[in-house]
């Protein structure tokens, strides 16, 4: 991978190549002030994560792989069930209760679009147990951030 989140500086990168070449669970890709882009690469049978983000909209689209995707209005009300494939994408509006777990042979590489910001700019997590894990993940202090409820995870 030859990416680096260079923060809310212009940049312009092969977004498709790097998410393909992506090993990483989550690679933050490029940290704006309003928004943020990570490539992911979710292993066989793995998922994203059952989680709600109250104010944060995500676009997820994937480039390969197969997955299925879900979102409802509570963590036991997934009504949203659907499959989706390479050029796929999922549109995840904030509040959503959301998961895409990879129903396929092969890693499903796919990069998401996080608006307002989410991660630390630059964080890598190698696996989602590390991500998980991790207690310094938090979007850059220059980011506009909601003034609203953490993140909720399943």
């Amino acid at each position: 991978m030859s990416i680096t989140d260079i923060g809310p500086r212009p940049q312009a990168f092969d977004l498709e190549t790097e998410t393909l070449e992506n090993p990483n669970y989550r690679t933050v890709a490029w940290s704006g002030t309003y928004l943020q882009v990570t490539l992911m690469s979710i292993p066989v049978n793995g998922d994203i994560g059952l989680e709600k983000h109250p104010d944060t909209d995500q676009f997820i689209r994937l480039d390969r792989g197969r997955g299925r995707a879900q979102m409802g209005p509570a963590k036991d009300e997934l009504t949203f069930d659907q499959e989706v494939t390479d050029g796929w994408c999922v549109l995840v509006p904030a509040g959503s209760w959301h998961n895409v777990t990879n129903i396929g042979d092969e890693p499903m590489q796919v990069y998401t679009v996080y608006a307002p910001q989410h991660h630390k700019p630059g964080k890598v997590h190698q696996t989602k147990t590390v991500a998980d894990t991790d207690t310094d993940d938090e979007p850059a202090e220059w980011s506009v951030q909601p003034r609203a409820a953490a993140d909720e995870h399943a």
